[in-house]
């Protein structure tokens, strides 16, 4: 039985995820991973849906990985079952094909933050704190904690906290580009609603495009961004066109260079 899910809400053009486990703070266990994956797959399959927003219900973005959820693991169930599908889980989101809008409404710690990374723009309420405590507990960050966070707030500030344990209010966050704005509390939802909107009414093709050009830049999943910008770049070409004719037809194609 699931120990919690992800609600999804579309409004127009965005579409809300919230996590829903607020009795543990949101705690990801393995149940909230797989609604996690099932969440963005079902945004995806919504064609109209140009932006989306992530936040937790209750008083929590997420608290992390549920310690009683790992914890007596061996270790290499921890590093398979744990680890690697964690960072399977958090690449699919932060490859989401519209742009991801975090809600930061309560703390994002450890995993919590690590999911917070995985955003596009994060907006924070002022009362909440950041960090990595990770290393306090004999463990280090495993879902992407050294690598995409380094990527996308810099080196220095993950030492800080992965390193020397720092917990960071919003507005330290914010100075160190952690996350891109801080609101009241009890704000954070309607401002990252707003943002996504604002991102819902751009050009959604030159948008989705801007994206996977911006993950090449910054080295994350140059592979699939490369190979995808190409794809929609011959899948708009006349060439493409005979091709696939002359398969049906079961003729040579007549190639005529056509973009």
């Amino acid at each position: 039985m699931a120990s919690g899910t992800v609600r999804i809400d579309i409004d127009g053009h965005v579409a809300t995820l919230t996590i829903s486990r607020p009795e543990k703070l949101n705690a990801l266990d393995l149940d909230m991973l797989k609604a996690l994956a099932e969440a963005a797959d079902a945004v995806e399959a919504v064609p109209d849906v140009r932006a989306a927003v992530l936040t937790g219900e209750g008083k929590g973005f997420s608290a992390g990985g549920d310690i009683k959820a790992w914890g007596g693991m061996l270790p290499q169930e921890f590093g398979h079952a744990w680890v690697r599908h964690g960072h399977r889980i958090f690449e699919r989101m932060a490859t989401l094909r519209v742009p991801l809008v975090a809600a930061l409404n309560g703390h994002a710690l450890g995993g919590g933050l690590e999911l917070a990374g995985v955003a596009d723009i994060r907006i924070a309420e002022e009362h909440i704190k950041i960090g990595l405590p990770e290393t306090g507990l004999g463990m280090v960050p495993g879902w992407s904690g050294t690598q995409r966070l380094v990527r996308r707030f810099g080196a220095q500030a993950v030492r800080r906290m992965a390193l020397g344990g720092e917990i960071f209010t919003a507005e330290e966050a914010r100075l160190l580009g952690i996350v891109d704005a801080v609101v009241s509390t009890g704000n954070s939802l309607t401002a990252a609603r707003d943002y996504a909107q604002r991102i819902a009414a751009r050009g959604p093709a030159a948008v989705e495009i801007a994206k996977l050009m911006i993950a090449s830049a910054n080295g994350e999943d140059n592979g699939t961004a490369v190979e995808a910008l190409g794809s929609i770049l011959a899948a708009k070409t006349g060439d493409l066109k005979e091709g696939v004719a002359s398969f049906s037809e079961k003729r040579p194609a007549t190639f005529k260079g056509e973009w």
